[in-house]
């Protein structure tokens, strides 16, 4: 996968503990979910931080605005509901732009390139264009674009609130694929090394931050952090941090 440069319950504060459980005008609060790594994941120090690529490109973005952010951790299939109810100020999840959710939400700029990719058992050897995954039994994630693309190929499909949950049927050989964006998927092939990837003709795709409609504000200042970031190397230093 080519490394884009492309711009144009658990919660937590990004930068300090907030008093307050309710939003406030000093606060920038944002929806992820926290099993998508190296885009957004539970770790740090302490075991329960959320971090990632998102979310540091989230930080800057509170910054610019001049506010605290704050991570709302939830369900992937929950977070343009918690947008457009108010309980969130913006998506940032790995949320590919597709013309269903424009009908509900806005998005920034892109900010990543991706691509789906296949995961298999390492014995799996049947596998070797998309003519092959047709009728196959899939694990994917709940609400994301390889839970609405896996409708193309097949009826047999198996979807789970996290990326991890399809991951361990896989290996449970309960099914006979995960398809999934490429980089997450690189981050637990290395950890299950049982695993392989397969590259396939998927088309692109492209991530971007989501706000309500009824945002435009926040949306302009969004775009304007990501260009700043891009002019001034921020935001290569980011992706040689996190994408490897």
């Amino acid at each position: 996968m080519k490394k884009s440069m492309l711009l144009g319950g658990l919660t937590l504060t990004a930068t300090l503990l907030l008093a307050g459980c309710g939003k406030s005008d000093d606060v920038l609060v944002v929806g992820t979910n926290a099993a998508f790594p190296p885009f957004e994941y539970v770790g740090g120090q302490s075991g329960d931080e959320i971090k990632g690529f998102d979310i540091d490109l989230a930080k800057q973005i509170a910054k610019d605005a001049g506010k605290t952010l704050k991570v709302e951790n939830m369900k992937f299939d929950s977070l343009i509901v918690a947008l457009n109810s108010g309980k969130i100020d913006f998506i940032a999840s790995g949320m590919t732009i597709t013309a269903e959710r424009q009908a509900n939400v806005n998005f920034s700029e892109p900010y990543y390139e991706a691509t789906q990719v296949v995961l298999v058992n390492k014995d799996n050897d049947s596998i070797h264009t998309l003519e092959d995954i047709k009728g196959k039994h899939f694990a994917v994630q709940l609400g994301t674009t390889a839970d609405i693309m896996s409708k193309k190929y097949t009826q047999n499909i198996t979807a789970f609130n996290t990326g991890f949950e399809a991951i361990m049927e896989l290996k449970n050989s309960k099914v006979d694929l995960v398809l999934f964006d490429s980089e997450p998927a690189a981050n637990y092939l290395a950890k299950n090394p049982e695993l392989k990837m397969i590259k396939l003709d998927f088309p692109a795709e492209f991530y971007g931050f989501a706000v309500s409609k009824e945002q435009p504000e926040l949306l302009a200042s969004i775009n304007k952090t990501l260009a700043n970031m891009k002019a001034d190397g921020q935001y290569q230093t980011l992706v040689s941090a996190h994408i490897k």
